[in-house]
């Protein structure tokens, strides 16, 4: 779950998190997605901060829509999120059968080129599309993934999302304690899933055109691990429906000195995804405000 989702379940509460669960533990997963979108346009409509950041951002990234368009998405965008907020609730019904069913999956060779270098994988993903089900998927295949993630604010939520990932064999890395447990994962060839679509003040690179804090910690670990970047998206394609995006793996023999400019690289395979899905990743997150604070635009 993102961060966004986490605020809007911590300002309810607890109680609100096991009463949502509890109906959409009873629904079919298409009543499920329609109950969870509902969720998404109550939200879209009361969070007024973050409806304006997400028009804000959109029309940033897309300066030539018109104004209609970049509302029309950030519902959408909106909905989305409540949508996946459903379906990561339902995760205790969902088998590894019906989700392999109900799974897609574009660029595989990509993952065998990866896997094939024998230092394990760094998967680069992102809060975009349904990045919950691609560790499922993960896990459902045979593979094993360490997450890295950030701690929700309210213990009692964190402890409710940890046992509901728990449920799909996914291990979750706390961000803040993570540096020595992915550097075993990764010796053992094991592949650490790491978001690095996040708001930072390590670098900036380019990202929709505009300078963008970065993170720099997958490429710093790429460079001194020989762990590959493999840039890895999961998309929602239907009802209950999913696609893994596999794209070709960033720097694989590992010659790229200067970890910006690796960043840059996969900044701009994100990009490229997002704008096949404008309407799947997190506009809410406020993406750029450090370089806004630096005048760097």
């Amino acid at each position: 779950m993102s961060n966004w989702q986490k605020a809007v379940l911590n300002r309810f509460g607890l109680a609100a998190f096991n009463a949502g669960q509890k109906v959409f533990l009873k629904q079919d997963v298409t009543v499920a997605e329609r109950r969870g979108e509902m969720f998404g346009e109550l939200a879209f409509r009361a969070l007024k901060s973050r409806r304006l950041r997400t028009v804000s951002n959109l029309e940033l990234a897309f300066p030539e829509w018109s104004d209609q368009r970049r509302l029309e998405t950030a519902r959408k965008v909106f909905r989305h999120f409540g949508l996946i907020t459903a379906d990561f609730m339902r995760t205790p019904l969902r088998t590894n059968e019906e989700l392999l069913a109900n799974m897609e999956i574009e660029g595989f060779e990509h993952y065998e080129a990866a896997a094939a270098v024998g230092k394990g994988i760094i998967a680069c993903t992102a809060h975009l599309g349904n990045w919950e089900r691609f560790g499922h998927w993960l896990i459902a295949t045979g593979r094993k993934i360490s997450v890295v993630a950030r701690d929700a604010n309210q213990g009692a939520i964190q402890e409710r999302v940890s046992k509901i990932r728990d449920l799909t064999g996914v291990l979750v890395l706390s961000r803040g304690d993570s540096a020595r447990p992915i550097l075993v994962k990764l010796k053992r060839q094991e592949i650490v899933g790491i978001l690095p679509d996040q708001n930072s003040d390590e670098s900036y690179v380019p990202f929709f055109g505009k300078p963008c804090g970065t993170v720099l910690g997958p490429a710093v670990l790429h460079q001194r691990t020989g762990a590959v970047l493999l840039p890895a998206y999961c998309v929602r394609t239907g009802p209950g429906k999913y696609k893994v995006i596999l794209r070709e793996p960033i720097d694989i023999e590992n010659a790229i000195k200067d970890p910006v400019e690796i960043m840059a690289q996969i900044n701009a395979v994100l990009e490229s995804v997002i704008r096949e899905y404008p309407e799947q990743w997190l506009w809410m997150h406020d993406r750029w405000k450090n370089a806004r604070k630096k005048n760097l635009f």
